[in-house]
């Protein structure tokens, strides 16, 4: 999402609007909430990453890219770099 996010200009200082629940993003992943709320933690506590109920705070973006092997190129965008 941030790099689509930056791609339209909805970023900042890698910081995004993204208003979803934890029950939500698990519904469109397929994933508990209980599980969802680990993941958070996990990369919370690793600072990877912060989210709250309505924003997404990238703190390491080669962290956060390494940690789920993330390829920017399937994207197809020109950049493929860091929010």
């Amino acid at each position: 999402m941030a790099l689509r996010f930056e791609a339209v200009g909805l970023t900042h200082d890698h910081n995004y609007h993204f208003p979803i629940t934890q029950a939500e993003m698990g519904d469109a992943l397929g994933l508990t909430d209980v599980h969802v709320n680990r993941i958070l933690r996990s990369l919370r506590a690793e600072q990877l990453a912060i989210s709250d109920r309505a924003s997404v705070r990238i703190l390491d973006w080669e962290g956060l890219k390494a940690l789920g092997e993330f390829d920017p190129t399937y994207l197809h965008q020109i950049k493929g770099t860091a929010p």
